[in-house]
């Protein structure tokens, strides 16, 4: 039994109370299965998604399992070639050709790695609907700092990394580490729907698809 208001917002309450009679009924639990897990990606669908946001993908050629080092090195030497690199510490060995100037990040202050021209690292996964690679702070991504003051971001990726779906991609995130999610490279537009390019990230963002890492 409700007793008797002593001021306003008792006598509001007391009201809302007998407004609404009996507890009401738990609500409907919502079906999740719109989006299966495990669901087959599709690699050129990632490819596509990526050349629409303007990012430049290099697809390596099944040759490229057997020896991945070459295969980035080669796309490094080209993109940024005779230039200085960030890298994280947990790079993989011979990533890196002769030609560039590599600088470990080991706690490097902010300035440091903005006057570097660009950074190499390696990714978590990727979703193909979306076009969007996700970086989880591992040794060999680095800090997020690294990825986004750089100019030119080179981000290496295996095809059996890519997933249909974002759900698919939680599936296989820790949420506990920090995640960055990257569509294509940074990108604004003012109110009159001028692109402006490198804003909150590199301008140039360059994926290298390698194949699946051999078994056995």
């Amino acid at each position: 039994m409700v007793g008797t208001p002593v001021n306003g917002r008792d006598e509001v309450l007391a009201r809302l109370r007998a407004a609404r009679g009996a507890a009401p009924a738990a609500p409907a639990e919502v079906p999740r299965a719109y989006r299966p897990a495990g669901a087959a990606a599709d690699v050129d669908l990632l490819v596509r998604r990526l050349t629409d946001y303007r990012a430049t993908v290099h697809r390596c050629d099944e040759d490229a399992a057997a020896q991945p080092a070459d295969a980035v090195a080669r796309v490094v030497d080209a993109v940024l070639g005779g230039r200085r690199v960030v890298v994280p510490p947990g790079l993989p060995a011979g990533w890196l050709p002769g030609t560039v100037d590599a600088v470990t990040d080991d706690g490097l202050t902010a300035g440091q790695i903005a006057a570097v021209d660009g950074v190499v690292t390696a990714a978590a996964v990727a979703v193909a609907e979306t076009g969007t690679v996700v970086l989880d702070g591992a040794p060999d991504q680095g800090r997020r700092i690294i990825t986004l003051l750089p100019d030119v971001h080179v981000c290496v990726l295996r095809t059996d990394q890519v997933v249909a779906g974002v759900p698919d991609a939680v599936a296989r995130l820790d949420p506990r580490r920090p995640l960055t999610w990257i569509s294509g490279p940074s990108a604004t537009s003012d109110i009159e729907l001028d692109r402006v390019e490198g804003v909150h990230g590199p301008r140039n963002l360059h994926v290298v698809l390698l194949p699946p890492a051999p078994r056995g």
